[in-house]
Parts: structure tokens; C-alpha cells; sequence
């Protein structure tokens, strides 16, 4: 497309909306998850499947959206991602038991995994001509991401308390039609290219990923043996990706990318972020309303300082920061902070209060995830060759939402193990979720360790840049 398109920042506003809704609907289940653990009948432990079955298709695919939007035109799968994004919503809003529940977050999933590389793509094709312009666009897209994680642990917690849990699910259905009412006026036409869809390999890695978080979860409650043929068959689906990927004309990843420098660091620091942060909001939701007594609304204004927090950060001071010191040491010293914050909320009390056992460590936490993730994104990215740029961005976005969805499924098992199961019991449930925080902080830990030996290139080079996909509060 080679004319200036008027209307594009108009268009803007639609992918920047897309964006935040494809982030708010990770953040916005977290305060929603007791009341819906009650209606649907989850246990304490498949509890989690909630958040999983989202983050494990929309990881597990982004790659494959991302091909898609290459071979059939980045608008027609916007469109498609939220066509399956409506449908899944209307699923998991009118859903009567768990695995109603979870069978709609994933097709949730499977949008979301095409709606946001496509959504990249038409960003690129409106405000490619013109460099200042892309910064800017690319800056207010970006700031949808930490918009719509603030947004949704809010407005999770105002529908919840104020109307029902399958209202955080209704609410895209008018929201996914008026976006696709706005497509054809806005959204600019695109043509696919010839080629080819790897359609094993996406089944392998996203069934991998499937299989290992279920292992994960499941292993309290089985026998040595099945855990141990379930793990084998994860790692061999794993296994199988990687041939696929080394005999396939077309890979959905060419492993020739993780020759690119800093690539693999930078993307075991995102996983072991995400293993950390991920867990720690889920159980800090818990705590507050399992623990703490907290309503729907009250504890997703708890929540909100921790998430402003992350906003501000990201957005005012992480970027400046990145420009002066570099990467490493952003990241490093991200990694620390968030685990000291971590590690101080894993001394809450089954007595405690918001003002002394939660927010001071929720706070500090906030602040070492805001210093580590633009830094481990863009140090991901940077090493890649430019027609690599996308495909480093879909792999990083991807390790981010695998680390999630493996340390929460770990930590859910560390958590039951140490009596986070038993309902009602405030002391017993208060030590699992103790648990839990201290594992996430010691993830938070290694993962500073390994960046500090890891990372060899210092990232002085990379540039002040926004984020592109983000999953979490």
C-alpha cells in the first residue's frame, strides 16, 4: 500500500482498542475467579485452567497467527481472531460447569493469537511511510497493553460485585461487533502472499505446552508413573516441533533466529518473569478474597495501585531508563526487585491487613516487573535481523505466556501442597499461598542470576521503543 491513508489515525484507535482488550482479558477474570469457582465447581487446584486455557492457546498460536496474517491478509484475520473472540466470550459467559469454562477461554485464546500480530501488521502498513509517525503510533499502541491490564482488574472487580462473573465475558460481545462494524471503513485492505501453513508444527507445540501445564497440574493428585508418561509425551511433542521446524520449507520458526544475539537470553528472562509475576497475581487475588474476606470490587481496588504503578512505569520512566543504562542491567535489576516484593508478600498473615501486608510488597513488585519487561522485550528484538523482527517479537510474546502458564501451573502445586485446597481454613490456606509467593520470588531470583550470567551484550544499543503484547494484571 504506497498512498498515505487519511484515516489512519481513526484506524489507529481501533487496533489500539483491540490491543487493551486482548490484555484485559487476562486481568480481568482475576478477581471474577471465586465467585466463578463456586457457581462452575472448580477445585482449588483446576482453578487455575481459568487463566491457562487462555494464555496457553493464545501463546501457543501466536506464531501460527502471525503466519496466517502473512498468507491470507492481516485484515481478514483481525477480522477472524475477533469473530472467535466473540464466539469464545459468549461460550465462557454462558457457560453451566468447569470445562464449559475452560473450552471457552481457550477459543478466547485462539483469537486473541490472531488478532494481535495482525493488529502489528496493520499498524506497520498505515505509519511505515513516515518514521516519527510509526513512533508515535507505535507508543500509543503500546500503551494499550498496561492500559488494559489496569482497566481490567478494575472493571473485573465493578461487573463482578455489581452485576455477575459471566458479565467479564459479555462485555466483548458488543465491543468485538462494534470493532468489526469499524473494519472495513477504517482498516486498510490487504493481499496474502503464496505459501504455506505448518499446520503439525503448530499442533505439536501447542499441544506440547497443553500436555506439560496439565502434567504440572495433575501431579498432585496422580501416580509417579502417569506423571512421568504425561511429562514424556510433553517433551516429546516439544521434541517433534523442533524436527518440524528443522524439515519444513516453511517453519512457523526458523530456528536459524536464536543465532540472533541476545535472543536466547533475553527470552529465558521473559519465561522466568512471567513464571514469577504471573503466579504472584493470581494468589495475591485469592489471598484478598479468600483470606482477607475482600468482595469482588474491593479487591480490584486493591489491586489498582500495583497495576497504575506498572502503567506508569512503563510508559514515563523504564524506556528512559533503557536509553541510559541498556538492557542487562534493567533487567538484572528488575528480576531482584520483583522478587524482594514477591518475597515480601509471602509474609502475609492469615489476620493481615491491605495496608501493612499487602501493598508495600505489591508496590515493590510492581516496580521490578515494570524495569524488566520493556527491557528483556526490546533486547529480544534487537539482535534480529529486520525482515526477523516479527517473527523475534511472536517468539518472545510466546516464551513470556509459556513461562506464565508453567509457573502457575508449578506454583498451584506448591500451593496445594501446603494446604492452599482447604477452603475455610484461613491459616491452612494463608501457608500455601506463603508457599507459592516464596517459589515465585526464588524464580524472580534465578532469573536475575541467569541474566547476569547469560547476557552478554550490555543492550546499550537498543533504543527507547513500546511494548507489543503483555499478559497479565
Amino acid at each position: 500500500m504506497n498512498a498515505v491513508n487519511p484515516r489512519r489515525w481513526q484506524a489507529l484507535i481501533v487496533l489500539a482498542a483491540a490491543q487493551f482488550m486482548v490484555i484485559m482479558d487476562t486481568s480481568i477474570i482475576g478477581v471474577a475467579l471465586p465467585d466463578m469457582q463456586r457457581d462452575l465447581g472448580f477445585s482449588q487446584g483446576s482453578l487455575q485452567w481459568v487463566f491457562n486455557a487462555y494464555v496457553v492457546a493464545f501463546g501457543g498460536l501466536l506464531l501460527l497467527g502471525g503466519r496466517l496474517s502473512d498468507l491470507f491478509g492481516a485484515r481478514k484475520i483481525f477480522t477472524t481472531g475477533w469473530v472467535i473472540l466473540i464466539a469464545g466470550s459468549v461460550v465462557a459467559a454462558a457457560a453451566g460447569n468447569a470445562w464449559v469454562e475452560i473450552l471457552g477461554r481457550a477459543v478466547q485464546g485462539v483469537g486473541g493469537a490472531l488478532i494481535a500480530p495482525a493488529a502489528m501488521t496493520l499498524l506497520m502498513m498505515l505509519f511505515g511511510h513516515n518514521p516519527r509517525e510509526l513512533g508515535k503510533a507505535m507508543a500509543l499502541y503500546g500503551a494499550a497493553a498496561p492500559a488494559g491490564g489496569t482497566a481490567g482488574v478494575f472493571l473485573g472487580g465493578v461487573i463482578t460485585q455489581y452485576l455477575s462473573w459471566p458479565w467479564v465475558f459479555i462485555i466483548y460481545v458488543p465491543i468485538g461487533l462494534a470493532t468489526l462494524a469499524a473494519v472495513p471503513a477504517l482498516l486498510p485492505a490487504t493481499q496474502g502472499k503464496r505459501g504455506s501453513v505448518d499446520v503439525l508444527g503448530a499442533i505439536a507445540v501447542t499441544a506440547g505446552i497443553a500436555l506439560a501445564v496439565y502434567t504440572i497440574v495433575s501431579a498432585p493428585e496422580q501416580s509417579l508413573t502417569i506423571t512421568l508418561i504425561e511429562g514424556v509425551g510433553a517433551a516429546v511433542l516439544l521434541g517433534l516441533f523442533l524436527v518440524i521446524q528443522r524439515s519444513v520449507r516453511e517453519p512457523l520458526m526458523p530456528l536459524k533466529i536464536w543465532k540472533a544475539p541476545g535472543l536466547a537470553a533475553a527470552n529465558l528472562a521473559m519465561a522466568l518473569l512471567g513464571a514469577a509475576w504471573i503466579p504472584m497475581w493470581y494468589f495475591l487475588n485469592l489471598y484478598l478474597q479468600q483470606v482477607l474476606g475482600y468482595g469482588a470490587f474491593a479487591s480490584g481496588a486493591a489491586l489498582l495501585p500495583m497495576t497504575v504503578a506498572i502503567m506508569i512505569f512503563m510508559i514515563g520512566i523504564t524506556a528512559r531508563l533503557l536509553g541510559k543504562f541498556g538492557a542487562k542491567p534493567l533487567i538484572v535489576l528488575g528480576l531482584l526487585v520483583l522478587a524482594a516484593g514477591v518475597a515480601g508478600l509471602s509474609l502475609v498473615r492469615p489476620d493481615g491487613a491491605f495496608v501493612s501486608d499487602v501493598l508495600p510488597a505489591s508496590l515493590i513488585a510492581a516496580v521490578g516487573m515494570s524495569l524488566a519487561y520493556i527491557p528483556a522485550m526490546m533486547s529480544a528484538m534487537s539482535g534480529a535481523r529486520p525482515e526477523e523482527s516479527g517473527l523475534a517479537s511472536g517468539i518472545v510474546n510466546t516464551t513470556y505466556n509459556v513461562g506464565s502458564a508453567l509457573g502457575l501451573a508449578v506454583m498451584t502445586a506448591v500451593a496445594t501442597s501446603q494446604g492452599a485446597a482447604e477452603m475455610g481454613n484461613l491459616l491452612k490456606l494463608t501457608d500455601g499461598f506463603q508457599a507459592a509467593f516464596v517459589g515465585a520470588g526464588v524464580l524472580a531470583a534465578g532469573g536475575a542470576v541467569l541474566t547476569l550470567a547469560l547476557m552478554r551484550r550490555p543492550g546499550r544499543a537498543v533504543q527507547e521503543g513500546p511494548v507489543t503484547e503483555k499478559t497479565g494484571a
